[in-house]
């Protein structure tokens, strides 16, 4: 038996307003909606859910998304135009990406496509 991966989940106090926000960075829309307290958002080849909780778990993100983009630099600067903020570049010359922060301060990076794809 082998395991797949059917969901990533965030942990959020407004699982509408944040899973919204992730559809349009996206380019998608919400999927599912359960009453405002668990959204699902598909990211093919996974969906990304949003579940509502009364005290998320503080400090480091034990989980974080790492997302691809054809131009980094213009991929951070839209992100952030959205409203997520900018942690911090890093890496070195041969694959370097951003850490950003989306609104309720969920880290996540992004690479360029060709980067990303050269560390697999």
């Amino acid at each position: 038996m082998t395991l797949t991966i059917g969901m990533v989940t965030v942990d959020t106090q407004d699982a509408e307003r944040l899973g919204g926000w992730w559809a349009e960075q996206l380019g998608t829309e919400i999927a599912q909606n359960h009453d405002g307290w668990f959204v699902v958002v598909p990211a093919p080849p996974v969906l990304l859910a949003f579940q509502k909780v009364e005290d998320p778990t503080p400090g480091k993100n034990r989980l974080h998304l790492d997302l691809s983009a054809p131009d980094l630099d213009a991929e951070v600067d839209r992100l952030v135009a959205a409203g997520a903020r900018l942690v911090g570049r890093r890496g070195e010359e041969s694959f370097s990406w951003a850490t950003l922060a989306d609104p309720d301060g969920n880290e996540f990076d992004v690479a360029s496509h060709d980067e990303a794809a050269a560390s697999y």
